[in-house]
């Protein structure tokens, strides 16, 4: 879908003011050349996201990255951060950015359906790379390169700005002993991972962060998956005595992308345009360490404070889901070419992966 085609279907934002048409391309980066020449103008932002406001790791990551930019800037750009329904839903961020509405958005790739197919494969693939070897197609594989392309046509420029790393698979009312186990099971899902449940015979519901306990609450949902330990035990999925599996096979690891609007960026000078990309990829970092350093010590909690109870997805079950991952990839990679370029991209630098791994990991068992 283009980007006339999107706007013209999207709505719900009549709460913001409309920015007008918005510019044509130029180099994400900028370079010295092209930047507009640095008269001392102050910037004054609003970033919109999909996020509970100050919520721990993703929320919090907004927060970060607005303070960086504001540092790394010398005070010349401003991020007023607004959270989920603070000025639009959290589904609508991507909207908000492309019209012109909110200079930045911040929030995960899989949320913006009408992008196209291949928007989901810049947040997570099932099975995929993990963290640090996702960071590595981006930056020195081309990956970043091809999400970029994607969102051209939108005037929307994407900035890897977090990463959840490994997540887990999430909490179910009914402990999931076989595949047979996960007919008929509402689920609340994102991403491909949502597809690969529905193929497994769940009934699918795609939920910001904010709506997920109401669903538990009304009795909507049997399961629901959000991140990991840390954000699920601040999100208070834990209180509702239900199983909690793992791996997450479906996020091995999650990106999370800052989402900056075309002509908001081209207005910078050159020296702002890289507080902003350094902002971006201090605030990766951040993200990323917080929830590693976090994860265990949230799991341990919820384990000896709560009682709750932890199973390992069993291995058939596993191996069901990852045939109809490899199922959903080839069906994308065949309907559209886009997510075909980025699919086949991902899994060629991903065998390297795989190959290198055979020679740097340990047994975990062998210390």
């Amino acid at each position: 879908m283009r980007r006339r085609e999107f706007l013209g279907k999207a709505g719900g934002l009549a709460a913001l003011a409309s920015a007008g048409a918005l510019a044509g391309c130029g180099s994400p980066e900028g370079n010295a050349s092209d930047g507009m020449r640095d008269t001392g103008l102050r910037f004054h932002w609003r970033m919109v996201t999909a996020w509970p406001h100050g919520s721990p790791g993703l929320g919090a990551g907004a927060d970060f990255l607005a303070r960086a930019i504001n540092e790394l800037s010398g005070g010349r750009i401003s991020v007023r951060v607004f959270g989920a329904d603070d000025l639009v839903p959290a589904l609508e961020v991507f909207e908000a950015v492309a019209r012109g509405s909110a200079e930045i958005g911040h929030g995960a790739a899989h949320y913006w359906g009408d992008v196209g197919p291949a928007a989901q494969l810049f947040t997570s693939v099932p099975f995929g790379m993990n963290a640090q070897e996702t960071h590595a197609w981006l930056y020195k594989g081309g990956g970043l390169e091809l999400w970029r392309d994607l969102y051209r046509h939108f005037d929307v420029i994407p900035f890897p700005c977090g990463n959840t790393g490994a997540q887990m698979g999430g909490w179910f009312r009914r402990e999931i002993n076989e595949p047979a186990d996960l007919e008929g099971l509402s689920i609340r899902m994102s991403g491909l991972g949502g597809e690969v449940m529905r193929r497994s015979g769940a009934r699918v519901l795609s939920l910001a962060g904010d709506d997920i306990l109401d669903a538990i609450r009304a009795g909507r949902v049997d399961a629901a998956e959000w991140v990991g330990p840390y954000g699920d035990k601040e999100l208070g999925l834990h209180r509702w005595g239900w199983h909690y599996h793992y791996p997450g096979w479906q996020q091995p690891s999650a990106l999370v992308e800052a989402l900056i609007n075309r002509d908001a960026y081209e207005a910078l000078p050159v020296t702002l345009r890289q507080a902003v990309t350094h902002a971006c990829r201090l605030a990766s970092d951040h993200m990323l360490m917080e929830f590693t350093a976090r994860n265990q010590q949230a799991l341990d909690s919820l384990i000896q404070d709560y009682g709750v109870p932890l199973k390992r997805f069993p291995e058939p079950v596993l191996a069901s889901l990852r045939r109809l991952t490899d199922e959903v990839l080839e069906e994308m990679a065949e309907e559209d070419s886009t997510a075909r370029r980025v699919i086949r991209s991902y899994q060629d630098f991903q065998s390297r992966m795989v190959r290198w791994r055979e020679f740097t990991d340990l047994d975990p068992m062998s210390g």
